[in-house]
């Protein structure tokens, strides 16, 4: 089980770039040079991102993409929802059915109070706090 997926790691790439560059608005093609992504790839990441409200759009000469939030507005966890829907890792299914024993499961208990901590513990990670402790997301060296 993946906690957390390819194209959500490269769309928070992507948001702390934008939040931490000295430019305004930064283009897919200054975006693709400083995370060292594919352009057709990094180019659907940042439509969906746009599309969900978590960038602005602009085009035309000097357009590209801005943050539509504050980056302490903007949490690990509403960017895992874009890409990979509700988080759940208590969810109890087999063969498409529930399981037969979910009121009585010692396991699901433990996987629903787990899984509360990790949507609490996403939810206080927010692109600002990712730029003041993390690497250098901004792709400059």
């Amino acid at each position: 089980m993946k906690l957390i997926t390819r194209d959500t790691d490269y769309a928070i790439r992507a948001l702390c770039c934008i939040a931490g560059a000295r430019e305004k608005t930064l283009s897919v093609r200054d975006l693709t040079g400083k995370l060292d992504m594919q352009r057709p790839f990094l180019r659907k990441i940042l439509q969906k991102l746009n599309k969900e409200g978590l960038l602005d759009s602009s085009k035309g000469r000097g357009g590209g993409f801005t943050l539509a939030l504050a980056p302490e507005k903007i949490s690990v966890y509403s960017v895992m929802r874009v890409f990979q829907g509700p988080f759940s890792i208590s969810e109890h299914l087999f063969k498409g059915k529930t399981c037969q024993f979910i009121e009585t499961c010692f396991l699901k208990k433990k996987l629903d109070e787990l899984e509360r901590i990790i949507t609490r513990e996403m939810k206080s990670i927010t692109i600002r706090s990712l730029l003041k402790k993390g690497p250098d997301f901004t792709g400059e060296v």
